[in-house]
């Protein structure tokens, strides 16, 4: 009981707190409204736990190995969120007919494998639970984490479908939109430089 509590204690905490996944639903959820971020909330989870399984079933011992290849991908995913930011900062919201840019289940799967904070995630959780050799705690600890992940990447969806229903201006949402657009490319560059510093 103690260890599915430890689980879903990390994965809340991964899954909950700001990075490029869930800015991007916050965008989809101002933008588009809950019901239409749903798909890219459920491939962004999916994503992750597929992942998760990935890096699980040993994985994190060619990562090791693959150090070099590994920084390399964290550059590419880096920029991939610098493009989705860069696509949401000149995006337009047409409040009525919800056209421009619209997070897919399919841009939420790949995102979270080309997602450094994703990785990090996966190779410290499967480290600090220890479930690269237990098929049995591996399949427990991906399924806490799927929940978890999907109810906490929601939550992000619904506060944009509340920031839409209570500002739903198109200038209001085109200023978000640079916001967050912004946000997401100086994460982006950071991430860049942190890989290339390190």
């Amino acid at each position: 009981m103690s260890l599915l509590i430890a689980m879903s204690l990390f994965s809340l905490s991964m899954s909950i707190t700001p990075g490029p996944v869930n800015v991007l639903t916050l965008s989809a959820g101002v933008n588009h409204g809950l019901t239409s971020s749903m798909p890219f909330v459920f491939g962004a989870s999916l994503g992750f736990t597929v992942l998760l399984i990935f890096v699980g079933l040993g994985a994190s011992s060619f990562v090791d190995e693959a150090s070099r290849a590994l920084h390399w991908m964290s550059v590419f995913g880096c920029c991939f969120i610098g493009y989705l930011g860069y696509k949401v900062f000149v995006s337009v919201p047409e409040l009525e007919v919800n056209e421009g840019f619209k997070p897919t289940f399919l841009q939420g799967a790949i995102l979270q494998w080309l997602n450094p904070k994703a990785w990090l995630a996966c190779l410290s959780g499967v480290s600090a639970f220890n479930v690269a050799g237990s098929y049995s705690t591996l399949t427990i600890f991906a399924g806490v984490y799927f929940v978890i992940c999907f109810c906490s990447i929601s939550c992000w969806a619904f506060a944009g479908s509340k920031i839409r229903d209570k500002a739903s201006t198109t200038p209001f949402l085109v200023w978000l939109n640079r916001c967050m657009g912004l946000g997401l490319m100086l994460v982006a560059l950071y991430l860049v430089l942190l890989a290339f510093l390190s």
